[in-house]
């Protein structure tokens, strides 16, 4: 990664991951890896234990205060967005997403230099559309539900914020899943699972976002401002994976609630995420490309 020559050295090798979760853990410690000096912030004080045991410089506050202003270095080469709602219903989603990213961007206006690359994980629920459609990211944002448009509300104050970053990408993320990700896995064994057969659940595996967010960090300059989708190439359905599962399992294949899946107030709807343009903008690879590799990773643990 090619930055200016003028940049401080603290700056040049300097990450700053907010909501080191599931994600966030992940590119830390493959940021170490790479050399990179990471400074976190969660929320979670067990969580800060196990970052800081890693190497890892954790500062531990509630996003949406300034109490962590003075704690975090100003002006990061790289900044990571991968908040969680932590519960607490809308009211929890406004607070992680919306009042999260304001208190990012009031921290950013503290430092000498803008931000070098900021990326922030939002959520392919920010569309709602159904019936089996394919999805690009020039989809329509505007019936995705309370949740979903909270959601854009955070991506456009970022994508309109005055002087904070050189360049943002935002990453839409499927639904996730990896290592001690097995709720769906779980659900399959127990032999009952949410929502309908019939319909695709468009997945990403957490190393492939990784891989998404580092192609975000070290794309050409001349790339910048860019909304992608991130999934994998399944477009299969939840019956054809629970089949599939339940044939590595050696169980019978599940029954469907046709219930949202816990926590959520509603069945996602049925539609496909396309990837396309992640692929052909910054030449992301999929190690996983299907569910089939992926799980077939994880089974094998």
């Amino acid at each position: 990664m090619t930055l200016p020559a003028n940049m401080d050295a603290h700056v040049r090798n300097r990450l700053v991951i907010f909501g080191c979760g599931y994600v966030g853990s992940a590119v830390a410690r493959d940021a170490l890896n790479r050399g990179w000096h990471v400074t976190a912030l969660t929320r979670n004080a067990a969580k800060a234990s196990v970052l800081r045991e890693g190497g890892i410089e954790v500062v531990v506050a509630d996003l949406a205060s300034p109490s962590w202003y003075e704690q975090v270095p100003n002006s990061p080469q790289l900044v990571l967005n991968c908040v969680s709602s932590g519960g607490g219903g809308i009211d929890g989603y406004r607070r992680s997403y919306l009042e999260g990213m304001a208190s990012i961007l009031a921290w950013s206006q503290l430092g000498r230099e803008p931000i070098g690359t900021f990326v922030y994980t939002s959520s392919t629920s920010v569309y709602g559309q159904g019936g089996g459609v394919v999805l690009d990211e020039s989809a329509s944002t505007e019936t995705s539900g309370e949740r979903g448009q909270l959601l854009t509300e955070t991506e456009a104050a970022l994508q309109t914020a005055q002087g904070v970053c050189r360049r943002w990408f935002v990453l839409r993320l499927a639904g996730i899943y990896g290592p001690e990700r097995n709720y769906f896995v779980d659900q399959v064994r127990l032999g009952q699972v949410s929502g309908m057969g019939e319909q695709h659940l468009n997945l990403i595996h957490r190393d492939d976002i990784v891989g998404a967010i580092w192609a975000c960090f070290g794309a050409p300059p001349a790339i910048a401002n860019e909304v992608f989708n991130v999934a994998d190439d399944g477009a299969a359905t939840r019956a054809e994976i629970a089949s599939w599962l339940a044939g590595r399992f050696g169980v019978p294949g599940p029954q469907f609630t046709g219930e949202p899946a816990g926590g959520r107030q509603r069945v996602t709807p049925d539609r496909i995420i396309g990837n396309t343009k992640l692929k052909a903008r910054l030449g992301w690879q999929l190690r996983h490309p299907t569910f089939r590799e992926g799980y077939a990773k994880l089974l094998s643990r």
